[in-house]
């Protein structure tokens, strides 16, 4: 597995060179994922001085003969940063490979030994709902405006945030800084309630709202609403 390290705008010095090449365990990355071709180690660094605790960012890419994996990280220097992005990609390979151990279907129960095996499972019958018995068992509660059966798996969760405008831009940054798939944000542009999240590969997705515009579709008796995709 080749490792490359770069920098962007910036110098790599040898020392850091030698040490993402101990860091970056080629036989641990393998054992998550057999088919890793090599590893793109990218240096950047951040001159404004309001940022100087995330002032350098590491960025490692892994090609495979499947789909490219990308984590990123920024801290007060390089060594820091590498260490976060190296645990977000080791994290995601988990998962990728937890998928595929799943889709081949090692440790599945079949319907009908699920009984068996966990206690106090629901029974069906025969046109897949609950026998009398167990829907009587089954306790309601009322969360809001919602009714919910049995004890979950349903979290309401309500959270408000202060959000300054910002570019699409920073808000890919934020995004890749935090690790998460999506990001809402307040575009500087056009004022509106955003979301941008990632698609596939290299390739991002954004999602404003027009709260004027959903007014008219709501009188118009037209919903409105999106999904992350397409």
């Amino acid at each position: 597995m080749d490792i490359v390290v770069k920098g962007r705008k910036t110098e790599v010095p040898e020392r850091f060179r030698k040490h993402v090449a101990e860091k970056l365990n080629p036989e641990r990355i393998q054992k998550l994922d057999a088919k890793v071709i090599s590893l793109d180690v990218e240096v950047s660094k951040e001159h404004n001085p309001r940022q100087a605790d995330r002032s350098d960012r590491v960025e490692i890419t892994l090609h495979s003969r499947g789909p490219v994996i990308r984590a990123e990280a920024a801290a007060a220097d390089a060594y820091a940063a590498l260490d976060l992005a190296q645990d977000k990609l080791e994290a995601r390979l988990r998962k990728q490979h937890d998928k595929r151990y799943t889709r081949r279907g090692n440790g599945r129960l079949s319907a009908a030994e699920v009984a068996d095996v966990v206690p106090g499972v629901a029974q069906l019958n025969g046109n897949g709902q609950f026998t009398e018995e167990q829907a009587d068992a089954i306790p309601t509660t009322r969360i809001g405006s919602l009714e919910v059966q049995g004890e979950g798996p349903l979290i309401v969760r309500e959270k408000t945030h202060s959000a300054a405008p910002m570019s699409l831009d920073q808000a890919l940054y934020e995004m890749e800084l935090v690790g998460h798939d999506f990001y809402l944000f307040v575009d500087s542009d056009t004022k509106m309630p955003s979301v941008v999240y990632r698609r596939h590969g290299y390739d991002y997705g954004v999602i404003h709202l027009n709260a004027d515009e959903a007014s008219s579709s709501a009188e118009s008796g037209a919903g409105a609403g999106g999904a992350l995709g397409g």
